[in-house]
């Protein structure tokens, strides 16, 4: 199945997402809002249909960020598992 940025699903996924990190990189902390941010899908979109919308599988990243790690999610899964557990955290604290 081919992405659609326009779905409606897609798109509540994304904010959810920007939205629990605060629209901050993850990796760089880069916060500076006017930064291109990509909403990467932890366990990729071709490999999970049902992870696809769970902003549990999504992670905010800056345009640098998310272009070092293409190619080489697997080894990050982890790292972004956590950084998704620390980020809801927060969220719920405030």
């Amino acid at each position: 199945m081919k992405r659609n940025y326009e779905d409606p699903a897609y798109k509540k996924f994304r904010n959810e997402v920007l939205k629990r990190d605060n629209f901050t990189c993850q990796m760089c902390n880069n916060s500076n809002r006017r930064t291109w941010k990509a909403v990467h899908h932890i366990i990729k979109w071709s490999s999970s249909a049902s992870l696809r919308y769970d902003p549990d599988n999504g992670i905010t990243l800056c345009h640098q960020c998310h272009k070092s790690v293409t190619g080489k999610e697997s080894h990050y899964v982890s790292y972004f598992n956590e950084k998704v557990k620390i980020s809801k955290n927060k969220k719920g604290k405030k």
